[in-house]
């Protein structure tokens, strides 16, 4: 029998320890062993790789990361009911698993293990977007992210020009990283069940960036473009000062239907008014 075998049931784990899932902290717990499995095998081959996962509350996903024989994993949790439980999971893989009691808001996770890193977590609800755009201004030792959204947040990461959820978060990600929509999770499969369907996505840091700009004017821009997305850019861009023929673009187009290279070619004429 290996050591995944042989640990205990979660749900007798969520029992000893007390473990409700608070709604202040977002939680909501994965049970379904083949789910938490399925998720951690979407990251490809850990074996001998550092991981790091945020807010592994009972540790049914860490489990299964645990299971591909990753070189390290460092879980970050600030429950400490969790910490606790996850202390006998830590008796089993002394020398694998770390955790690391802290806000992951707060933390700089590029500092945390080798590099480079594969990050899957079943992010916290109240935290998910906040936590990927601070990732995403620290990417360097990040390989790849196996992340669970709202389903609607990860249609909105994924979504492609001329969409309903295309605005400035699929910009911003996907600028920097490739995305790939991986597979639906049905509210169902939770404990305790939340409102909404969620769903894994795969976030992959580009080499380089998908056009030359620099972050913080294209935020302004695409801020000011999405800020009055119904209105053609010759409106919405007028408070940057910036004219979208100079880009050669059609000023009567609107936000959702210009391309990243696009909207990096607006920011760029923000930068020539810095």
């Amino acid at each position: 029998m290996s050591a995944h075998e042989a640990l205990p049931p979660l749900r007798e784990i969520i029992k000893a320890y007390g473990l409700g899932a608070k709604k202040s902290l977002g939680q909501h717990f994965l049970l379904d062993a083949n789910l938490t499995d399925r998720i951690a095998r979407s990251a490809g081959s850990l074996e001998g790789k550092h991981v790091i996962e945020i807010g592994p509350g009972p540790g049914g996903l860490t489990r299964s990361i645990l299971a591909c024989r990753p070189a390290s994993l460092c879980v970050i949790e600030r429950d400490q009911r969790c910490i606790d439980a996850l202390r006998g999971l830590q008796a089993v893989y002394p020398n694998v698993l770390r955790i690391v009691e802290a806000d992951a808001m707060k933390t700089t996770i590029s500092a945390l293990t080798p590099r480079p890193s594969v990050i899957i977590s079943n992010l916290p609800y109240n935290v998910g977007t906040a936590l990927l755009i601070k990732w995403l201004n620290d990417l360097d030792g990040i390989e790849r992210m196996i992340l669970m959204f709202q389903k609607e947040v990860a249609e909105r990461i994924a979504a492609q020009p001329g969409t309903p959820a295309y605005g400035r978060l699929a910009i911003v990600t996907q600028w920097l990283c490739e995305t790939h929509l991986l597979f639906n999770v049905d509210k169902r499969a939770f404990t305790p069940p939340p409102k909404v369907m969620s769903a894994v996505i795969e976030i992959v840091p580009r080499d380089k960036p998908a056009g030359d700009a620099d972050l913080t004017a294209l935020e302004s821009v695409t801020r000011a473009a999405f800020g009055q997305r119904r209105k053609m850019l010759r409106s919405s861009l007028k408070s940057l000062g910036i004219d979208p023929t100079d880009a050669g673009i059609d000023p009567q187009l609107r936000a959702e239907q210009l391309t990243i290279e696009q909207f990096c070619a607006l920011a760029r004429l923000v930068e020539k008014q810095a």
